[in-house]
Order: structure tokens, then C-alpha cells, then sequence
């Protein structure tokens, strides 16, 4: 438990110490002898048992004390306790059961007989402390062994106290003689502090742990906002930084809000606290606080009937019967609390129910505890008893009367939770001392390798075999204590149940313990656990909605980090994860799903033969060839007929084989781009024109040469365009074509690249020029090739029809110079796949314009008018224009 009342303690404790001199015991000096002698003596209940070693110990027997009038114009009195507290005599009444059981054992100090001196420290600060330096100094001057005040102390060790205030107290002055105190119940995490509390130690696991429990639960339900509630003492307040910190840390939640419970009275601020939680969407409450402010809260809870909260309780109040009652469970109901580990103990009943008050002690000293029980569980008085209590008749204690037939909380054992602690820290002492008393001569940790004994023994040498002590309880647990002095931390995790019947039962539902080898672990049995919910499930309580995959999570500006909104990733970003904090980027060829909760192969694109697109490019494209074959399979048939021969059979062969060949190029550029595709396709389409326009350019210089050598002394012209000098140049234009491929294909060959500057989601298969320079000069060969062509035809335009194929030409010539000027920017513009298109689009339109332009109106002739396929009709003049 935290540091109960800590505030109120403080300032009527250190009031009230002004009572008593800084030193309990002082030493005067003559010239003959030296004395020591105690300065005060403190009258407090306890029991006491002799022993060769005796502990000390410190336990809320009483619940609370009357403060007498300070006004300093007499001795002060001493303080009253009142409210006799059952389960604290249970607790005082555990360690002497232990010293017992310690007493009998053959193995554990079988030499030595343990003693203890046992203190109520009434839950005032001020007796506790009283209480800790009688135990230190001793409660009588024949106590001190030497008159000198040398010696060792009347205690070893102390287990207690109860209260964390009370322990950092007392361990600010007792710690600095070095004096062991083992306390079972405060849970402060400030006692971890081992420059501040070097003798300190403790059974009981220190707040930061049952901070981290109480996160770790949070995470085990993914509840990630709660508000939470504290005590106005030293216990919540280093709640609340440990809390605070590790949440932060542990990255398992926030805060929905942090309000301070106050002590007392203070309606105001209550209703105030409560309005917060309702108007709070955070579903889960969690409460370091003590017993008493939870009464206070839950009048104020009950008064604005506060219901679908899920309670969380600190092991202050987890174990509090009186929050338990019917009117509190339909809002208390389902409270998963930390609670203090609960063990067995064999034989403590027994032992409880063969106490005794010794009837020889009549003063208020001595087993003064015993008899104070005795008269609180009889309701009786012992002689000589009050005269007020005689005159009202009430009875006289006996010693005899049987303690088993009175119905008491006392001897209660089912559910012994501080008593396991207490029984621990004796053992602890036990073991500590036990191993010192093992030392072996010559082989010790002390000075020159010396060992402690018992007639010397000085509890700074106890400290050192306290810190190493390490052994197993019946019970099954392992207690040690770690450089900070606080034992391996172990809690049950309780659940309040409302039964069908209206009673309720705290349950154990699980355990959160921390051990060398798997460190902090929780356990928890879900299956077990009631929830006062309609659905019977544990609550939602989260400030904003888990991200689901495909999303990330955005900080609302200003609101706490559990608030967020979900937005989605960007297109090529995904994240799988829920409650991502950010996008991850697909790989290079990956694009993210619709959902962007993972990246799925980017579509490819390219001219396809499956798509209508490329069908019917290449169906153009195979028909085109078809044709080309007809036409030469035609002209090779009539080849002897007067209009086959008449215009150079053997340069209109080879002009539709190149034609044939521009028809085949173009299915280099469909279909998936490939090396070889790349580096033929352009190489291909740049020759086979550059062959076929070089044959249109010869066919119009022969044209015009005839007509030249038809006119008189122009024979001469006909020397230079025999079929010799035809197929040199026809072949030098070409080679010259040829050789700019070479160039460009050894410089900067074509080659296949993905592009993704089109599309983020597609990847566009295409061949990259390589040389944008060697590919200009490629078109621009043919363009010039064409262009002289044209003007060429163009200039013979006007001759005799018996010669003229100038005609045909010029208009074919004029097809394919606007196909060709109208292409180039179009493949600029056209993306992809669309590129591809055009270039093949401009070479089946201008090899078709070719074909049917040329070579159309011949085969009409052929075909269809043979009378006109005679050298008479071709020979004949027309009208001259």
C-alpha cells in the first residue's frame, strides 16, 4: 500500500515530534566512571520474546490516534490509539509465528533462538517513528549491554513499516546506522533510491512495477486510452511520473486525463472530477489511491449514476471489503484490480487460536497487543478494570474464553496476502543471518577475511548477507533482493465478480511476476474474467480507431498522440500493418493495390499482337506484303508485255520487294520490345525505305533522261543511265543508309527500357533511340532521298503521257512526304505504346501510298485493259498539253 494519508501524517507528525529530544540517549562523564542512559522512554503497545537475536517489528494494530492539546505550558501527554485493528494484529501476530516456526526448524539457525519486539504504530506517523527508535536504541536503560553505550543494538533488523511515508521516515535516520528494515507493505518507488535508503529493502513489489503491470494489461486489452486517478500524497505523486514515463515509453497508450483525488471532505472538487470522466470518451479508469478517497469518489459516482466504466484498481484499494457491498456493484462490477501475492502459511491458524494474554501484565508494556485484542474480541476489560466500565456493568476478562467460538475477521486465513509479505521478510532476516553464522574462519567478506558472530554482530554486516539471500518459500516463490533492494516483484491480478445472487466474489484471474530468466510476465486468463457489460467482452477505450492497412496514422494537432485520423497512402505507397505511422514506397516495379495494403506488379505496356491496336497493324501489315507479293507475282507474269518493260522491269521488281520489306518492318515494332528488336527495327525501316525511295529516285532520273535523249543531240544522256549505272546508284544510296546504321548501332545501339514517366502504375516497354542524333539522321536520309524525288517527278510532271511516270510519282512522293512530315510530331507527342503505333501507322501509310499509287494504275492496264498493254498504245503520242 502507498503512503496512507502521507500529507496529514507529515504535519501532525513532525508537530508532534518537537515533544521529544534529538537523542533518545545520552552519555555523561565524571571524573570516575562513564554511564549511559536513555533520555526518554516512549510507552507503546507492543509484545516482545527474548532471544540471542532479537528483530524488530512495525504494524497498524490501531487504525488512528487522538492528538492531545499542545499549548506547551506543560509536558505534553502521550497520544491515545483507538480503533483496534483485527487484520493488523493478524499481521504483528504472522511474524511472531514465523520467528516460532524459524525456532523449531533443525536447518534454518538450529543454534540460535530468534526473540522480537513488536510495535503498533497506530497509523500516525509520529508513533511509528517513536516505535523505530525504541527498537533502535532499546525501550529500557538495562537493555544497553555496556554503560558506555558500546554494543551491539537491541534489534538486527525490522520488518515494517507499513506506510511508505512512515518507511521513508524512518529509513532517512535508521538507514544511516545501517540497520536492516524489511517492509512488506510500502510500495513507494522513491525507496528504490539506494543513495537515500541504504538498509532498505522490502517484499512487496515497489509502483514502478505495478505501473508497468497495470500498462502491460492495458496493451493485453488494446486499451489505449484511460483516465486516471490519484491520491494527493507522496504514493500518487510518483504514480504519476512513473505512470506518465513509462506509458510514454511502452508507446502503449495516453492519458485521457490525470486528476488528483483530494483527502477529506471536498464535494466540489469531486463532482468536478467526476463530470470529467463522464464527458471523457476514454472508457477505462485506473485508481492509485486508498480506500477512503475511493468511498468519497463513489458517493459523487453513484449520486450521477456513472455507469460503463471499466475500473482499474491499485492493490490499495483492490482487496477493500466495503466497496464491495450491493449498491456499489452495478458500477464496481468487473474491477480488474492488482493485488498483493496471496500464499499459504501451514499452521498459522493453529497458531493464532493458542494466543494467550498474559494475566500477570497489568501494565502497558509488555503483551499490552494481546490484551488489547483480547478485550476488543470479548468486548470485555481486565483487572483492574476502569471504574466507568464497572459501573456500566460490562465484564471482566478471564484469559479463558475461547477465541474459536467468537466469529472474527482475526482469524481469517484464507486470503493472506500482507501476511505472505510479512512471512517473506522474516525469512529473509532469517536466511541473511543464517548464512552469516555459516561463514567459515579465514574464508569471510569482512576485514582480513574475518566472520561475524553473534556476541558482536553489528547489522552493517547483516546488510551484506541481506543483499546476497536467496532461497524458495513453501509456497513455491523465489525471494532475493536486487541491487535496489526490492524482492522479485509478483502480483495477483484480481477481478471483482457480481454473483446471480446478488453477493460478490474477488477472483483471481491471472499474475504479472518478473523472474531473472524471462523477466516481466503477465499471465491472464480471459476466459475467467466478468465484464459488466451487456456483451459480457472487455470495453473498446481508444481515443481514435485502429488505421487498418492501406492507411496511416495522422497526429490531430494538439490532442494526444492516441488521437489521430487514418488517412490513406499515397498511389505507389502500402503499408500491411495496422496503426502504421507511415507509407511505405513500392519497389521499382511495383505499384500499390486499390487497397495500398501491399504492391502488386505494375501493368506492362506495350504494342501488343493480343491487342485490337496491334491486330490490326499487323493485319494491315501482312496484307500490305500480301499485295506487294500479288503485284510483283503480276509483273513478273507479264514481265515480257510492252507496260512492264517500258518503265525499267528491273528497278519496279526491286521497288516492290523494298516495299514488301517496309511492310515486314513495321511488325518489328509490335510485340514485347526485346534487344534484338530494338537494334533491327529501325535499322530495317531506315534501309528499306532509303532502297525503296532510292529505286523511285532512279525510275524519275531515268524518266527524264529518256525524254532528254528523245530531243535531238540528248542521245549522249542515256550513257550514264544504263541498267549498270542504275543499280550502282541504287545501291550507293542504300549503302550509304546502311553505313549510318552502322554508325548508330555501334555508338548507341537501341535498346529495350522501361519507362515509368507515363504511367506511376504502368511500366511502358520501349525502345530507347539510343541516339536521338544517329535516329535524326536516319529519317533525315530518307527525307531527303524523298524530297528530291518529288521535285524531281514534279519538274516532269508535264511531259509527254507515253513517257510520263513522272505523274504517279509526284503523287506518290506527295503521300509519303506529308505521311512523314505529319509523323514527326506525332511520335514526339505519342506516349508508349502510341509511339509505336504512329511509326508503324507512318510506314504502312506511306508504303501502301506507294503501292497504289505506282503501281495501281498498271495493274488496272494489266489486269483490266490489256488492249492498252501494247507497245503501239504505249508508244502513241498523246495530246500534247
Amino acid at each position: 500500500m502507498g503512503p496512507f494519508r502521507d500529507t496529514f501524517f507529515f504535519f501532525h507528525g513532525f508537530s508532534l515530534l518537537i515533544m521529544f529530544p534529538p537523542s533518545l540517549f545520552s552519555s555523561e562523564s565524571s571524573s570516575h566512571s562513564s554511564s549511559c542512559k536513555l533520555r526518554r522512554q516512549f510507552y507503546l503497545n507492543g509484545m516482545h520474546k527474548p532471544g540471542d537475536v532479537i528483530l524488530g517489528g512495525l504494524f497498524e494494530v490501531h487504525y488512528t490516534s487522538v492528538f492531545p492539546e499542545l499549548t506547551f505550558t506543560s509536558e505534553p501527554t502521550q497520544l491515545s490509539c483507538q480503533g483496534f485493528d483485527p487484520p493488523g494484529f493478524r499481521h504483528a501476530m504472522t511474524m511472531a509465528f514465523a520467528i516460532e516456526e524459524i525456532n523449531r526448524s533443525a536447518d534454518l539457525l538450529p543454534n540460535v533462538t530468534l526473540g522480537y519486539s513488536l510495535y503498533d504504530n497506530c497509523a500516525t506517523l509520529v508513533i511509528g517513528f517513536s516505535a523505530a527508535l525504541s527498537l533502535a536504541s532499546g525501550r529500557e536503560e538495562h537493555s544497553l549491554l555496556q554503560e558506555a553505550c558500546v554494543g551491539p543494538p537491541p534489534v538486527l533488523g525490522i520488518v515494517g513499516d507499513s506506510f511508505s511515508t512512515f518507511s521513508i521516515a524512518t529509513s532517512d535516520v535508521i538507514g544511516l546506522f545501517k540497520l536492516p528494515i524489511v517492509s512488506y507493505f510500502a510500495t513507494c518507488s522513491c525507496l528504490s533510491d539506494r543513495q537515500r535508503f541504504p538498509s532498505f529493502f522490502r517484499t512487496i513489489p515497489s509502483d514502478a512495477f505495478q505501473v508497468r503491470a497495470m500498462i502491460q494489461i492495458l496493451q493485453h486489452f488494446a486499451w489505449t486510452w484511460a483516465g486516471l486517478l490519484l491520491s494527493d500524497d507522496d504514493y500518487g505523486l510518483h504514480v504519476s511520473r512513473s505512470f506518465q514515463s513509462d506509458l510514454t515509453a511502452s508507446g502503449g497508450g495516453c492519458l485521457a486525463y490525470t486528476e488528483i483525488l483530494p483527502w477529506g471532505d471536498d464535494p466540489v472538487e469531486i463532482g468536478r472530477i467526476v463530470e470529467v470522466m463522464k464527458k471523457s470518451t476514454a472508457r477505462v479508469v485506473i485508481v492509485f489511491a486508498h480506500q477512503i478517497h475511493m468511498i468519497q469518489l463513489m458517493k459523487e459516482v453513484v449520486r450521477q449514476n456513472v455507469t460503463g466504466l471499466q475500473w482499474m484498481a491499485s492493490e490499495a484499494w483492490t482487496s477493500a471489503a466495503v466497496l464491495k457491498s450491493p449498491d456499489l456493484m452495478p458500477y464496481l462490477g468487473g474491477t480488474l484490480g492488482i493485488a498483493i501475492r496471496r500464499g499459504e502459511i501451514p499452521g498459522l491458524r493453529d497458531f493464532l487460536l493458542h494466543i494467550r494474554p498474559d494475566r500477570e501484565d497489568n501494565t502497558n508494556n509488555g503483551n499490552s497487543m494481546v490484551r488489547q485484542f483480547w478485550e476488543h474480541t470479548f468486548q470485555c476489560r481486565f483487572a483492574p478494570a476502569p471504574a466507568a466500565w464497572m459501573e456500566a456493568a460490562g465484564a471482566l476478562c478471564t484469559g479463558d474464553e475461547d477465541i474459536e467460538n467468537v466469529e472474527t475477521e482475526f482469524l481469517d486465513v484464507s486470503n493472506l496476502r500482507p501476511e505472505y509479505n510479512i512471512y517473506k521478510a522474516v525469512y529473509a532476516l532469517a536466511h541473511a543471518l543464517d548464512d552469516l553464522l555459516h561463514c567459515e574462519p579465514g574464508g569471510g567478506p569482512f576485514s582480513g577475511h574475518s566472520c561475524a558472530a553473534v556476541q558482536s554482530l553489528e547489522p552493517w554486516q547483516l546488510m551484506y548477507y541481506l543483499e546476497k539471500v536467496n532461497f524458495t518459500t513453501p509456497f513455491g516463490d523465489e525471494v532475493s533482493f536486487d541491487e535496489n533492494g526490492d524482492a522479485l516483484p509478483i502480483y495477483d491480478i484480481m477481478n471483482w465478480q457480481w454473483l446471480p445472487d446478488g453477493g460478490t466474489k474477488v477472483h483471481r484471474v491471472g499474475e504479472v511476476k518478473k523472474s531473472a530468466a524471462k523477466g516481466e510476465e503477465l499471465t491472464l486468463h480471459d476466459e475467467k474474467i466478468f465484464w459488466n457489460f451487456e456483451s459480457n467482452q472487455p470495453p473498446r477505450s481508444v481515443c481514435s480507431e485502429s488505421c487498418p492497412p492501406g492507411t496511416r496514422m495522422a497526429r490531430k494537432k494538439g490532442e494526444p498522440v492516441c488521437c489521430f485520423d487514418c488517412v490513406p497512402c499515397s498511389e505507389g505507397e502500402f503499408t500491411n500493418e495496422t496503426d502504421s505511422m507511415e507509407c511505405s514506397s513500392c519497389p521499382e516495379d511495383f505499384w500499390s493495390s486499390p487497397q495500398r495494403d501491399h504492391c502488386v506488379p505494375k501493368k506492362t505496356e506495350f504494342l501488343s499482337y493480343h491487342e485490337p491496336l496491334g491486330i490490326c497493324l499487323t493485319t494491315a501489315s501482312l496484307l500490305g506484303t500480301i499485295f506487294s507479293a500479288v503485284v510483283l507475282g503480276i509483273f513478273i507474269h507479264h514481265r515480257s508485255t510492252p507496260m512492264v518493260r517500258a518503265n525499267n522491269s528491273e528497278l519496279s521488281f526491286l521497288l516492290l520487294v523494298s516495299l514488301k520489306l517496309c511492310f515486314l518492318c513495321s511488325l518489328l515494332f509490335i510485340g514485347r520490345p526485346r534487344a534484338w528488336t530494338c537494334q533491327l527495327r529501325h535499322a530495317a525501316f531506315g534501309i528499306s525505305f532509303v532502297l525503296c525511295v532510292s529505286c523511285i529516285l532512279v525510275k524519275t532520273m531515268v524518266v527524264l533522261a529518256v525524254f532528254k535523249a528523245s530531243k535531238p543531240g540528248g542521245g549522249a544522256t542515256l550513257k550514264w543511265f544504263g541498267s549498270v549505272q542504275q543499280r550502282g546508284t541504287v545501291l550507293v544510296l542504300t549503302s550509304v543508309q546502311a553505313a549510318i546504321c552502322t554508325a548508330w548501332l555501334v555508338s548507341a545501339s537501341p535498346a529495350p527500357h522501361k519507362n515509368t514517366q507515363y504511367h506511376n502504375d504502368k511500366i511502358v516497354y520501349e525502345c530507347a533511340v539510343g541516339s536521338t542524333i544517329g535516329f535524326a539522321v536516319l529519317l533525315g536520309y530518307i527525307g531527303l532521298l524523298a524530297i528530291l524525288s518529288f521535285l524531281l517527278a514534279f519538274l516532269a510532271r508535264n511531259l509527254p503521257d507515253n513517257f510520263n511516270e513522272a505523274k504517279l510519282i509526284t503523287f506518290s512522293m506527295l503521300i509519303f512526304c506529308a505521311v512523314w512530315v505529319a509523323f514527326v510530331p506525332t511520335y514526339v507527342n505519342s506516349p508508349g505504346k502510341y509511339a509505336d503505333a504512329v511509326e508503324v501507322f507512318a510506314i504502312l501509310a506511306s508504303s501502301f501510298g506507294l503501292l497504289v499509287a505506282l503501281f495501281g494504275p498498271k495493274c488496272y492496264i494489266i489486269l483490266l485493259r490489256p488492249e492498252r498493254n501494247t507497245k503501239k498504245a504505249i508508244m502513241s503520242r498523246g495530246p500534247t498539253k
